[in-house]
């Protein structure tokens, strides 16, 4: 194929001839996908329908979750599909549309999970100013903004890359559409645009990842002046977790995208992209524990004190 305009199909990462191990692709992906059905479509449930939970913590919560699933069932549903009638095609109009919303979704959860620590950071270094820096109307605009910031990069990366001609045929070695197995089939002279603007992309990540180190450095310096054990305890166990996978997500995703082509294999790529689409939805809960409980977000504050004859610190997060 000498150019993009003459493809009508890819071809995603091929099954195994043997019907059992299509039929245990197939039941693998249900199983990953209905836990993250019916766990996000509960907290997105919850959220809309209960008053009390519309508060700047679980705005945030309700647009992930939207992002979560947005992510999934992106990549997912057509891998199962393809693994049921023992097919690898995917329409070039299809792939174009997975490459463009997975980014769409991937970044705008980047861009909410980096708001989401300084949301934090605010709640136990800043309690007293929570409600007048983080209140409902200014989360909304928060949460609009990111998915903003999400839509700007993947509509450019999606037309940089589809114009690119293909030199090396149309087979794209994944289980979904993305970047790096687009770059890999498309003419080495004509992808340096595309690879530049990842770098851009990466630095900016970077910049990003560097505001939420700073945030969870002065959130831990606060913890650990908690008095109480169990105050401290409900703080890491809240937060490690975001800050696990949004460390997951940034390393795995910007070592598929930025990686050499000469280390690239199918085996390593198929790791590394279960691992930043299918892997990151699942720590929600441990986030949120009590998402959906009749007593609100007050289950999620921890009142406690700096020091003896400190103010009061109530913990939202």
């Amino acid at each position: 194929m000498s150019n993009g305009s003459s493809i009508t199909h890819c071809l995603l990462l091929p099954f195994p001839d043997m019907q059992e191990l299509q039929l245990w692709h197939f039941w693998l992906f249900v199983g990953i996908s209905l836990p993250e059905l019916l766990g996000n479509g509960l907290t997105i449930t919850s959220t809309a329908c209960n008053q009390d939970l519309h508060t700047p913590m679980y705005i945030f919560l309700f647009n992930l979750s939207l992002l979560d699933l947005g992510c999934i069932f992106t990549a997912v549903p057509r891998s199962m599909a393809n693994s049921l009638w023992d097919t690898r095609a995917i329409s070039y109009t299809a792939c174009a549309a997975q490459i463009f919303f997975f980014l769409f979704f991937i970044l705008t959860e980047f861009s909410l999970l980096t708001v989401l620590s300084h949301d934090c950071y605010v709640a136990i270094c800043k309690p007293l100013l929570y409600g007048t820096i983080l209140g409902s109307r200014a989360c909304v605009h928060k949460a609009a903004a990111a998915w903003g910031i999400g839509f700007l990069p993947a509509l450019l990366h999606t037309t940089n890359v589809f114009s690119l001609p293909l030199c090396q045929g149309n087979a794209v070695e994944q289980f979904f559409c993305e970047i790096p197995q687009i770059l890999k089939v498309s003419c080495s002279h004509s992808y340096l645009r595309e690879v530049g603007l990842l770098v851009v992309d990466t630095c900016l990540a970077c910049g990003c990842s560097v505001l939420v180190v700073r945030s969870y450095v002065q959130i831990l310096r606060a913890v650990l002046r908690i008095p109480s054990e169990q105050g401290c305890h409900k703080a890491f166990s809240t937060r490690l977790p975001h800050l696990a996978m949004l460390s997951l997500l940034v390393s795995t995703s910007a070592f598929a995208y930025l990686k050499p082509l000469s280390i690239s294999s199918p085996p390593l790529d198929l790791v590394l992209s279960v691992l930043y689409s299918v892997v990151p939805p699942h720590p929600r809960p441990p986030l949120y524990p009590n998402v959906g409980s009749q007593d609100g977000p007050t289950n999620d504050c921890i009142t406690s004190r700096r020091g003896v004859s400190g103010p009061p610190v109530i913990i939202c997060c």
